[in-house]
C-alpha cells in the first residue's frame, strides 16, 4: 500500500539538531484533535477505501479478504474515484473526514491536476511515514533491516504550482514554509524518542529542481 524509497540522494546525520529541539524529551506526541467522532455501528467501525485503478483494485480486493478472515469488525466505504469529476473528490474527502481512516489503491493524476495531492492539502496530511522492517523467519534481501522513513508530504512539488508563462517558457514554483518544515521535523524527533530510536538522519532532494 505504501511505496518504498529506493534511492537516497543526499544525507547526513543531524546530531546537532536535537539542540534546536531543545525540552522535546519531556513533552509526548499529542494526537491530532477529532472534530468528528469515529462512526460505529453495533460495534463496528467504517473505513473509506478508495480503490484507485490498475493493481489497487485487486489490492483492496485482498484488503477486505484478509480482514473478513480475521474477523475485524470494519466495514468499507467503498467510492470509486473518476480524477476528471471534482464532486467525487470533494465526496472522497467528506467521506474520509467522517469516518477518520481511510484505505486508498492508485489514482493517477492528470497533467494539471493531482487526487493524490488534493487529498493530502485538504487533509493536512504533512507526514508521509513507511516502515521498512524485515522480519525473522522470513527471507528477505537486508535481514535485521529496521527503517522508518518519513517524508514531507505537501510542500515543495508538491504545491503543484506550475505554469506556461509563454510559449515554451514554463515556471514551476517550490514552496516551503519554516512553520510547515517545523511541524515535520518536530514529528520526526518525537516519534524518535518515543519509539527510542538513536539517531534522525535528514534526505533531500534538492538536486531535482
Amino acid at each position: 500500500m505504501l511505496r518504498v524509497v529506493s534511492k537516497f540522494y543526499v544525507s547526513r546525520s543531524l546530531s546537532t539538531a536535537a539542540d534546536i529541539f531543545a525540552g522535546l524529551r519531556k513533552t509526548k506526541v499529542r494526537p491530532a484533535k477529532r472534530v468528528h467522532p469515529v462512526p460505529t455501528y453495533g460495534g463496528r467501525h467504517i473505513v473509506t477505501m478508495l480503490p484507485g485503478i490498475g493493481s489497487g483494485p485487486k489490492m483492496m480486493e485482498y484488503v477486505t479478504d484478509v480482514f473478513k478472515a480475521a474477523y475485524v469488525p470494519i466495514d468499507f466505504e467503498i467510492i470509486d474515484i473518476n480524477i476528471e469529476k471534482e464532486d467525487q473528490i470533494k465526496f472522497a474527502l467528506s467521506s474520509m473526514i467522517r469516518n477518520g481512516v481511510g484505505i486508498k489503491g492508485h489514482i493517477p493524476q492528470l497533467a494539471d491536476t493531482s487526487a493524490n495531492v488534493t487529498l493530502r492539502s485538504h487533509l493536512d496530511l504533512y507526514v508521509y511515514l513507511v516502515h521498512c522492517k524485515s522480519y525473522p523467519n522470513i527471507r528477505c534481501r537486508v535481514p535485521g533491516l529496521d527503517i522508518v522513513v518519513f517524508r514531507q508530504n505537501t510542500e515543495g512539488e508538491y504545491a503543484m504550482l506550475e505554469h506556461e508563462s509563454k510559449p515554451g517558457i514554463v515556471e514551476s514554483l517550490k514552496i516551503i514554509t519554516r512553520e510547515n518544515t517545523e511541524r515535520f521535523a518536530r514529528w520526526a524527533f518525537e516519534f524518535a524518542m518515543n519509539e527510542c530510536r538513536k539517531k534522525v538522519t535528514v534526505v533531500h532532494k534538492a538536486n531535482i529542481m
